[in-house]
């Protein structure tokens, strides 16, 4: 297992997730205007594999067919589940993650998957064979909706279960970015547990069933 530049995103523009806010505001990477967080949107550069921040105007914009050469990709705001597809423990066994928290995407420039999950010294790489991904995750209508590099199937397995969410790939960063400041000791401690379960809290109530109204 290991970290790998290669294949997980880097910017300044995730210095909020990784540092104690700054009192400067945000600016869009692309026109440079200020932008806070209600107006806040990412792009994945897939020629520097960074995930840039975005003013909604230039985010738009991006999602344009041809926009830039294809060089930036808007990361979606959609969040999404499969109440059809529960995954069990001997799922979870295969995937072969030390951890309870793990997402998955697609790195369409190296074109394969890739495993990670966060640690205190970030984000942390774990092998994924192709065939362990299809017997886990390849009977989900999710995966066949995660679109490359924008977007992560995010596991988490807690209390006798383990749920699966579609999510905006910058999301999962976030959560690396808090569990990085937050934790403390051999088990991370009360304050990034609790800041977990407040996490997995807000991206339940946020996503909507595969199928279901505004859920494509």
């Amino acid at each position: 297992m290991n970290t790998s530049p290669a294949s997980m995103p880097r910017s300044a523009g995730l210095r909020r997730f990784l540092t104690e806010r700054q009192p400067q505001p945000e600016r869009c990477e692309l026109c440079a205007v200020a932008v806070g967080d209600a107006d806040h949107r990412h792009l994945v550069d897939t020629e520097r594999r960074a995930l840039v921040c975005a003013c909604t105007p230039c985010a738009l914009l991006m999602e344009r067919p041809g926009a830039a050469a294809g060089r930036f990709r808007t990361v979606p705001s959609r969040y999404l589940t499969d109440p059809g597809h529960r995954l069990d423990d001997r799922a979870w066994e295969a995937l072969r993650i030390p951890v309870g928290v793990a997402f998955f995407f697609r790195n369409a420039a190296l074109d394969r998957l890739v495993a990670l999950y966060p640690s205190p010294a970030g984000a942390t790489e774990s092998e994924l064979e192709p065939a362990t991904w299809t017997d886990v995750l390849g009977g989900s209508r999710l995966a066949e909706l995660l679109e490359p590099d924008v977007e992560a199937l995010l596991l988490r397995r807690a209390d006798g279960r383990c749920d699966c969410h579609l999510v905006p790939i910058d999301v999962c960063y976030e959560l690396v970015g808090r569990m990085r400041l937050l934790w403390q000791g051999f088990d991370g401690g009360a304050e990034a547990r609790a800041a977990l379960d407040a996490f997995f809290a807000d991206v339940e109530r946020r996503a909507r069933p595969v199928g279901g109204t505004g859920a494509t």
